[in-house]
């Protein structure tokens, strides 16, 4: 085999491999997208199903990555469109392999979860984790729609 054929082959051997690692790279990336949607649907939705007076207990509820948040806040959302929004910033770091939690550290979170309130009688969390094949699909959806937008990738 002459030099030239050699060299040729080896070009293409780099070729290969920096597709492949192209390849790695966009799927961690879709990978990462399904685990920042699925969390933030998992928050949302348990926002969405909890009980509301004065806004309060929906305002608490909040995300973390690699550690439970902890405290309070003194935030008032009775639709929870600002509790969700905020959790989607504190998500943007989240990848797989990452712990996500969610939680509302509200002292009478608990009672609430158990069937304290009449508008919330089965829960939020117990029925939210129920749906959570849903909402995985609804999340691998929008990260597979996302990525036909524009990158030409498979």
């Amino acid at each position: 085999m002459s030099l030239k054929k050699t060299d040729a082959r080896v070009r293409r051997g780099a070729s290969f491999t920096r597709q492949v690692q192209a390849f790695v790279q966009t799927t961690e990336e879709r990978a990462n997208e399904v685990v920042r949607k699925t969390a933030l649907g998992i928050l949302a939705n348990v926002v969405t199903a909890s009980p509301v007076d004065t806004g309060h207990f929906r305002g608490n509820w909040r995300a973390g990555v690699g550690a439970r948040p902890d405290g309070t806040v003194e935030a008032m959302d009775k639709d929870g469109g600002a509790t969700i929004t905020a959790a989607a910033s504190a998500l943007d770091a989240a990848k797989l392999g990452d712990t996500v939690y969610v939680a509302n550290n509200l002292p009478y979170a608990r009672r609430l979860e158990f069937g304290h309130s009449q508008q919330a009688p089965s829960g939020m969390v117990r029925g939210t984790l129920a749906n959570l094949k849903e909402i995985l699909g609804e999340a691998v959806g929008e990260a597979k729609q996302e990525a036909g937008k524009g990158d030409g990738a498979p």
